[in-house]
């Protein structure tokens, strides 16, 4: 019996280094380090900043541009981008605009928005395997193009925080104190809605609708067990998003899962055993 699993490892593994050779499974990987670098980095601010559920209202919200992109025959990634990007801006100005909460004016708009996606997806005649695709993800079926808009929206990314990284930080920890000191609070606001929504829109191909909250959240929800400096914890969140998005990747080669849920499991049970270390650390201090 043992014996019988250790060929079967071994053959698993043989089967790995032989997928690594092929083009899809090398931008599957380079796929991986970049979303988890771009994950981890707006991960680290979406957590501190509350921004969670938006991310999520986002990303289920995007059912919509999956559906017009099936039924116009387009690619429903290029649909995604104009989408998201629209519905973000969209909420947070709504959320400015009225004296309602800010998860009040997002579950009315998601609603909406979700309406209109199932009613789309009905339309959708024959196939649907891309609308399947998309809702679940598959980082293995990403392309030369993929890889590019991921690397642009990354080098957007750190080109507009990183410089502002004092400022950001200030904004994050007190939005108040910030807009006394005359940073420009509404415009880095909406400029980071905008960066948040093209992420989530360039991560659906890889982990889908379902989970590309989670994508962003995790990494950054277990880096925060590990530190309070908030550098540190933003270091940690990216290592985190790429690791885990690696080791999915390999989980998924080896035993034949899907690459998305694959991924997303291994950033749940890094959380989970973390979380799990910091308690029983401080108990027994």
């Amino acid at each position: 019996m043992i014996l019988e699993f250790s060929w079967l490892a071994i053959a698993r593994v043989n089967n790995l280094l032989e997928l690594l050779q092929f083009p899809f499974m090398q931008r599957a990987i380079a796929g991986a380090i970049l979303m988890g670098i771009l994950g981890g980095f707006l991960g680290g601010f979406v957590t501190l900043r509350q921004l969670s559920f938006f991310s999520h209202a986002v990303g289920h919200a995007a059912l919509v541009g999956v559906a017009l992109g099936v039924l116009l025959q387009l690619n429903p990634t290029w649909m995604l981008l104009p989408f998201t990007l629209a519905f973000g801006l969209i909420v947070l100005y709504l959320i400015d605009q009225t004296n309602l909460s800010s998860d009040s004016v997002l579950s009315v708009v998601l609603s909406g928005a979700l309406a209109i996606g199932v009613i789309l997806s009905s339309l959708i005649q024959g196939y649907r395997g891309n609308l399947m695709g998309v809702l679940f993800g598959d980082i293995l079926a990403i392309d030369t193009s993929d890889l590019i808009l991921t690397g642009l929206v990354l080098i957007g990314s750190l080109i507009f925080l990183l410089p502002t990284l004092r400022q950001q930080i200030l904004l994050t920890l007190n939005p108040t104190m910030a807009q006394v000191q005359g940073i420009p609070v509404r415009l880095y606001r909406y400029a980071f809605v905008v960066l948040l929504s093209l992420a989530v829109a360039v991560a659906i191909k890889a982990v889908g609708v379902l989970l590309v909250n989670a994508f962003l959240v995790i990494p950054a929800a277990t880096a925060k067990l590990m530190s309070h400096q908030f550098t540190r914890f933003l270091v940690i969140s990216v290592m985190l998003g790429v690791v885990s998005s690696i080791v999915g990747i390999i989980l998924s080669g080896l035993l034949n899962f899907a690459s998305g849920p694959s991924i997303v499991l291994v950033q749940f049970l890094l959380f989970t055993f973390i979380f799990s270390w910091v308690k029983l650390v401080w108990k027994t201090a």
